[in-house]
């Protein structure tokens, strides 16, 4: 009986934190928003799905992300990307949670060095595939589920432009502020039991 309490509370206390995740992603588009000139939306949103995924794992993570910001695209208007954002992002945090704790196991006991590094390596394997992955997405949406010849030219000359400066450096953004807080965080979280 006590070690089903246990896995019960364990479980309460991963939601919440997912939770706490999913409104910080939601704050993080929300509060700090811009459109780039090539109508690329620069925000740190990105950063806490990545950051969940440390702390939580991928699903736990990439499902805060993705409540987060589809809640996050629905109250700025922007509903009819929800759908998208909720994958994209749920995609970001499976990838960043399964290089960082399947691959590196970065909550296990490792040097401050090893840890940093293999947070990189995750926050840029999970944002890098998603600079290709969100406009393939979009033109896949327009054009196969709901055509539209506009919005599909549209993901097609974003998925052109990944190289541009706002792609990269949105998703450069969020990978350092992803690193730094998740360093910031760990020692505290890991003394206290909080880790993944």
């Amino acid at each position: 009986m006590g070690r089903v309490d246990e896995r019960n509370r364990r479980q309460l206390q991963k939601l919440m934190q997912a939770g706490l995740m999913a409104a910080l992603c939601y704050v993080g588009y929300a509060v700090f928003p811009a459109i780039s000139a090539s109508g690329t939306k620069i925000h740190i949103g990105n950063a806490f799905v990545v950051l969940g995924a440390y702390l939580l794992g991928g699903l736990y993570g990439g499902l805060a992300g993705a409540v987060g910001l589809s809640a996050a695209d629905v109250m700025g208007g922007f509903a009819a990307s929800a759908p998208r954002t909720f994958i994209t992002k749920l995609v970001i945090g499976l990838i960043v949670g399964l290089v960082a704790h399947r691959v590196a196991g970065i909550s296990k006991e490792h040097t401050p060095g090893y840890v940093a590094r293999w947070s990189v390596i995750a926050a840029v394997c999970g944002l890098g595939f998603n600079c290709f992955f969100e406009p393939a997405l979009k033109y896949i949406w327009y054009t196969l589920l709901f055509p539209n010849a506009d919005k599909a030219a549209s993901a097609v000359k974003a998925l052109v432009a990944i190289t541009t400066y706002s792609t990269l450096i949105n998703a450069l953004i969020n990978a350092v502020i992803a690193v730094v807080l998740y360093s910031a965080l760990r020692p505290a979280l890991k003394k206290a039991g909080y880790m993944q």
